[in-house]
């Protein structure tokens, strides 16, 4: 029986994704696998089990990819709908603060992709003091600051989920590694070319890779 929490994402998922295409991904498959999106961690939370498709022989657990593809959509029509300038994205870990700040850059939102400094969404005499209207984490446990802040003004949440991450307060879960350098690099680079579809159609040129958002090693 899925708790208050899943059902109230679920509503929000469904009145939001009625015209995705059942069958066909936003890229090929191989580009998913290769890049290690759907790879998840041995550990696994209650709320982030819907969202296993099988556990491998090592016990890492593995994320279903049409359901990870499907809330891609759904979290790109969202935020097409936001002021760009309103939207902060957030990442304390070290692979996702680049794909971060090309995501932001692109998009034309804000990002804090180092140190999240306390106050920020709730401090108006903080220099670093900024009023979004939707907040993007990549990870809810390592951006755990930023989430709580945007719990107490009141915003909706998307974040990036691994199998071990708690969902609580994350409005809109997008399933996937986010803790890969080239999984978080491939999901940001997919998630800011489908905002820009959404904004300006289907045929808007888009000539960065997935190379571009990926953080040194």
């Amino acid at each position: 029986m899925p708790d208050e929490e899943t059902m109230a994402e679920e509503r929000v998922v469904a009145s939001d994704g009625q015209d995705t295409a059942p069958g066909e991904l936003l890229v090929p498959e191989e580009t998913y696998l290769t890049s290690g999106v759907h790879i998840g961690t041995q550990q696994k939370s209650a709320s982030m089990r819907r969202f296993v498709h099988k556990i491998r022989f090592d016990g890492l657990h593995v994320l279903d990819i049409r359901e990870t593809d499907r809330r891609i959509r759904i979290a790109a029509k969202f935020l097409a709908r936001m002021p760009a300038d309103r939207i902060l994205v957030v990442s304390q870990r070290q692979y996702g603060q680049k794909p971060v700040r090309v995501f932001a850059q692109t998009i034309g939102a804000v990002s804090f992709s180092e140190r999240f400094v306390p106050g920020c969404l709730t401090n108006p005499n903080l220099e670093e003091y900024f009023e979004p209207k939707v907040l993007f984490v990549t990870d809810p446990a390592t951006d755990q600051q930023a989430l709580s802040e945007a719990v107490s003004i009141g915003i909706p949440v998307v974040g990036l989920c691994d199998v071990n991450n708690e969902t609580r307060n994350v409005d809109l879960v997008i399933p996937a590694n986010n803790k890969g350098r080239v999984a978080l690099a491939t999901v940001y680079w997919l998630l800011a070319r489908e905002v820009l579809k959404e904004r300006s159609g289907p045929e808007t040129p888009y000539t960065l890779t997935i190379d571009d958002f990926q953080a040194a090693l």
